[in-house]
């Protein structure tokens, strides 16, 4: 019977102390080998075919992670496309709430329109501050720069009370965190983190047909977004599909086909068990720091780490063979499936005064 253990080990050999998801993930072998295998598909003029249905599958895989119908699963190629689509939906006018200093590709769309109010709050009170007026409120389930979990629960009250939508990015989230994305109006999360895949591959979650999509507009929408996308190639599409995929672009087939495999193993191994071992090795960190006399922000049941006054040490500590970010002067280290206690200790060991 395979274990958490031999499943991990079977499919991750860094070469180094690779502390860095929050940045990207490691690619797991299986998805190394279906890479190799989609490169070969297109080198040897075979049917592309295959390659589309990694697109489907990964649609599907994702949609058991989120909890929704894959009917309402979006494909696309990064968060901030999503988050411009849903900014595109709003009427000039409309309020925006979204957290302090949260990640570009989250926030960014809303203020280029230009025509939108876009208020901006401590993430601590982003639940307070939803009120009547309150189209959207947009917010990463966890922040990239420290860690951070929204209050998530408290948010989607406030949101129902007031009648605002709720647009909430995964990307530092799936794959260890469980996504539930029944409970909000649009959520989003790229792929290359902390679900192991390549670069290139985001998923959208919105309403279903009967409520309208959320009032999305698929501005975006080229041939793939058609009902029969192969009768949908020339000319305006005469009939969008009537699930999410009318808000696809073309996918980037090596990059889904990679996904395919690493959401594969994600569901093997389940996101309780990658949750409770991350978050023990962010523990450990955090002990070993009090221990040295650093404190780091405060970011509980999170396996992000951010470290004040260290993020300097980022370029040596790379040259010794330990990857973490430099993150506005903060150490940011970050724990996931394929690290161990081992690693935990030499980071701190390299931190030591």
């Amino acid at each position: 019977m395979e274990t958490f253990e031999s499943l991990v080990r079977a499919e991750f050999a860094p070469k180094n102390t690779f502390l860095n998801t929050a940045s990207s993930g490691l690619l797991p072998a299986r998805t190394v080998t279906a890479l190799q295998e989609a490169v070969l598909i297109r080198a040897e003029g075979r049917p592309l075919d295959p390659l589309f249905q990694d697109v489907e599958q990964s649609r599907a895989a994702f949609a058991r992670l989120a909890g929704v119908p894959v009917t309402r699963v979006a494909a696309g190629a990064s968060v901030s496309a999503h988050s411009g689509l849903v900014a595109a939906s709003l009427p000039p006018g409309a309020e925006v709430l979204t957290a302090e200093d949260d990640f570009t590709s989250v926030v960014n769309p809303f203020h280029t329109r230009g025509d939108l109010k876009v208020r901006i709050v401590p993430l601590e009170r982003l639940a307070e501050s939803v009120r009547p007026g309150t189209a959207l409120v947009a917010v990463s389930a966890a922040q990239s720069a420290d860690g951070r979990i929204a209050d998530l629960a408290a948010l989607r009250k406030a949101a129902r009370a007031h009648g605002a939508r709720t647009y909430v990015d995964f990307s530092q989230a799936a794959g260890w965190l469980p996504v539930d994305a029944e409970s909000y109006d649009y959520t989003v999360s790229t792929t290359f983190k902390w679900l192991l895949g390549p670069h290139g591959a985001a998923f959208l979650v919105v309403p279903p047909e009967s409520e309208g999509f959320g009032e999305l507009k698929p501005v975006l929408a080229g041939w793939v977004a058609g009902e029969v996308p192969w009768d949908s190639c020339y000319g305006p599409i005469a009939e969008l599909a009537h699930s999410a995929r009318r808000f696809d672009v073309s996918p980037g087939l090596f990059t889904y086909t990679g996904t395919r495999s690493s959401l594969e193993l994600i569901e093997e191994i389940g996101v309780d068990a990658v949750r409770a071992h991350d978050l023990a090795l962010a523990d450990r960190f955090r002990t070993g720091l009090a221990d040295l006399g650093y404190a780091p922000l405060p970011a509980p049941d999170s396996p992000i780490v951010s470290v004040p006054g260290l993020g300097a040490r980022q370029g040596e500590l790379s040259a010794a063979g330990i990857e973490v970010s430099n993150r506005a002067g903060n150490l940011r280290a970050s724990f996931h499936l394929y690290n161990t206690p081992a690693d935990v200790d030499r980071l701190l060991d390299a931190l030591s005064p």
